[in-house]
């Protein structure tokens, strides 16, 4: 199994602020759903939380919740380790690469074993109250990087960039 983090970040690593994202950038948003797309995806409680409810769960998509609670009141698979998470992914037998999507606690127990980053590097700096943890960019290997610069609908220039490790 592929274990995979996606996420979009910004210069100083913030993810999320208050629950929700510091930014709107919709092109983002649509690579996230076709990435992650056909897979399953593994997300920590409070993430799946802030997902708006038209989204709940998401759509395509095995939902794998991490949780210290029973249930989360909708459809999908909670789990309450990390290795449960991967072992429900592996079971459900979508597609041999899972997306952990967050936020910063499911992010930091899957990083050891992550074998790609999907990182949207977001061109600024942003306050907020969740990162995504500092990793040793020497032992990954930039694979393929596209850029997206500002427009009408995007306040800031941001790349797709996915990372090996090596």
């Amino acid at each position: 199994m592929i274990v995979s983090l996606i996420a979009a970040v910004t210069e100083n690593n913030v993810i999320g602020r208050n629950n929700d994202l510091p930014w709107k950038l919709p092109d983002d948003m649509k690579y996230f759903m076709e990435t992650t797309k056909g897979h399953a995806v593994i997300m920590g409680r409070k993430n799946f939380d802030s997902l708006p409810p038209k989204f709940k769960p998401l759509k395509d998509r095995f939902n794998i919740v991490l949780s210290r609670r029973e249930e989360v009141g909708f459809d999908v698979c909670v789990v309450h380790s990390i290795e449960e998470a991967y072992q429900q992914a592996e079971k459900a037998g979508q597609d041999p690469e899972v997306f952990v999507i967050g936020g910063e606690q499911i992010f930091n127990l899957a990083m050891a074993r992550a074998d790609r980053l999907y990182i949207t590097e977001i061109k600024t700096k942003l306050d907020g109250d969740t990162f995504f943890p500092a990793y040793n960019k020497s032992e990954w290997k930039e694979v393929s990087r596209k850029p997206h610069p500002t427009d009408d609908r995007h306040a800031y220039a941001f790349d797709f960039v996915l990372y090996e490790r090596k």
